[in-house]
């Protein structure tokens, strides 16, 4: 006997185009990982023998390298080439994953979203970095870094930003203002950086304008 076949519609998918603007309202921390980090750590998996001692701090070099540069970053990582780099029209970004994670993530906690896969899957922002309007100061922080070990930490702040980025979304899915709330869920509930709220800090909120 014949088995009859079944005709599956699979319909279009409605992708629309956003451009959304977020302001801070609070202090943003940045820490890049610095290619020396990134070495220390690939050389202690691998096991490489440890060289005795460590290299003296530099401060402004340590906030240099914790900055997201998209443009004019300074080969002498002093306050000289600094200031030559803000001066010639430096740009500055952060990673467009963390604006969608602050929404995905405010989003399930808040009950608003059933999971996150799902609304993974609703939206995408543009690029890797998202421009970040303002001028970086240098910030310095005690931390504590285990075994009753505490460390202070060189990075970057910018206190007053604002941020301007592309999303495309799926319309059959969430509509252009569910997607603006949950960014302004992200902003008040998650927000972005070091010492973010979502880990208990009051750093790097924002609402959408």
């Amino acid at each position: 006997m014949q088995k009859k076949s079944e005709t599956i519609v699979i319909p279009a998918i409605n992708v629309q185009r956003a451009t959304i603007r977020v302001v801070g309202d609070s202090p943003l921390i940045v820490h890049k990982w610095s290619e020396k980090a990134k070495k220390e750590i690939l050389d202690k998996q691998m096991k490489k023998a440890k060289t005795k001692g460590h290299d003296a701090k530099d401060p402004v070099a340590d906030f240099i390298n914790s900055l997201y540069w998209m443009e004019g970053e300074p080969d002498e990582k002093n306050e000289e080439g600094f200031a030559k780099a803000i001066q010639s029209g430096a740009r500055f970004g952060f990673p467009s994953k963390a604006f969608k994670a602050a929404a995905v993530s405010a989003g399930y906690r808040s009950g608003v979203t059933k999971d996150k896969v799902s609304m993974n899957g609703a939206f995408h922002i543009g690029g890797e970095l998202v421009e970040i309007k303002g001028i970086p100061e240098m910030r310095e922080d005690m931390v504590n870094i285990g075994m009753g070990t505490a460390d202070i930490r060189y990075r970057g702040m910018f206190r007053e930003w604002s941020a301007t980025f592309g999303v495309r979304y799926n319309a059959s899915a969430i509509s252009l203002e569910q997607l603006v709330n949950l960014f302004n869920l992200g902003g008040f509930a998650c927000g972005l950086g070091e010492w973010r709220v979502e880990r208990g800090g009051q750093s790097g909120m924002f609402h959408v304008v």
